[in-house]
C-alpha cells in the first residue's frame, strides 16, 4: 500500500452546501442568480486583495462585496440584511454523502483536515451546526498566515504546522482555482465537479476527479490501495 497522503479539505460549497443561501439573494436581489455572482466576486476579490499585498478577514470581503453588488443595482443593505447572510453562512449544511464520504475515508486510514479562508471561529461554527466537526483532526484558516488560497503561503501554513513536505498532501475542493494553486504548491489535488464547477483545461491539473465527495473518496482508497 502506498504511504496515504493526508487530506486537507475545502470548506465552503466543496463540504457545504452554498445553494441553501440562494434565497437570501433571492429576497434581497430579486434574483436568485445574485448568490453566484456574489460567491465569484467574493473569491475574485479575497484573491486580488492578496495578491495586491493587502489582507482582509473573509467575512470582511463578503459583506463589501455584497455592498458593492447592491450598490450597483440601486439596492439598500440594511443591517437585518447582513445579519441574515452571516447566520446563513454560518449554517450552511453538508450535501448529503459528505457526513458518509468522510467517515469512509477515515475508516481508510487517512488522516483529515481542513484549510478554508473562513476564520477560524466561523469555520467551526460551520462545520459543528452540520455536524461533522469532530471528523476532522485539525482545521485551519488562511488567517493564521494572513494570505487567502490560492496564495502558496496558505498551503505552506499547512505544511510547516504539521511538518510534512508538500508531497505528503492532497487536498479536495470542488474550486479548480483552490486546486490548480495546491498543485502548483506541489500537493496531489482533488476536483469536486459541484454544479457550476469544473475542470479548467489549462495550469496545473487535479490528479483526481469525481462527481461528488462518495466517487473521490472511492477513487482515493482505490488509489492508494487504502484498507477501504
Amino acid at each position: 500500500m502506498a504511504a496515504l497522503p493526508l487530506i486537507v479539505f475545502d470548506v465552503n460549497e466543496t463540504l457545504l452546501d452554498l445553494e441553501t443561501m440562494e434565497p437570501v439573494f433571492a429576497r434581497i436581489f430579486n434574483d436568485r442568480s445574485a448568490m453566484r455572482l456574489w460567491f465569484a466576486n467574493f473569491i475574485m476579490y479575497s484573491a486580488s486583495l492578496t495578491v495586491a499585498g493587502c489582507y482582509v478577514p473573509f467575512t470582511d470581503i463578503g459583506a463589501a462585496v455584497m455592498k458593492m453588488l447592491a450598490d450597483t443595482r440601486g439596492i439598500r443593505i440594511d443591517d437585518a440584511d447582513k445579519q441574515e447572510l452571516t447566520e446563513k453562512f454560518s449554517t450552511m449544511p453538508p450535501h448529503g454523502e459528505v457526513p458518509g464520504a468522510l467517515r469512509r475515508l477515515r475508516a481508510a486510514g487517512f488522516r483529515l483536515f481542513t484549510l478554508t479562508d473562513n476564520l477560524l471561529e466561523v469555520q467551526t461554527r460551520q462545520l459543528t451546526h452540520g455536524g461533522i466537526v469532530d471528523l476532522f483532526e485539525r482545521r485551519f484558516s488562511a488567517d493564521g498566515v494572513k494570505h487567502h488560497k490560492p496564495s502558496r503561503q496558505a498551503y505552506g501554513y499547512v505544511e510547516k504546522e504539521l511538518g510534512a513536505k508538500p508531497s505528503e498532501f492532497c487536498l479536495i475542493a470542488c474550486h479548480t482555482w483552490d486546486t490548480l494553486g495546491a498543485v502548483a504548491a506541489g500537493w496531489e489535488a482533488a476536483l469536486i465537479k459541484r454544479p457550476g464547477n469544473d475542470v479548467l483545461g489549462v495550469g496545473p491539473q487535479p490528479q483526481v476527479v469525481g462527481n461528488d465527495l462518495d466517487d473521490v473518496a472511492g477513487q482515493l482508497i482505490r488509489r492508494y490501495g487504502a484498507k477501504g
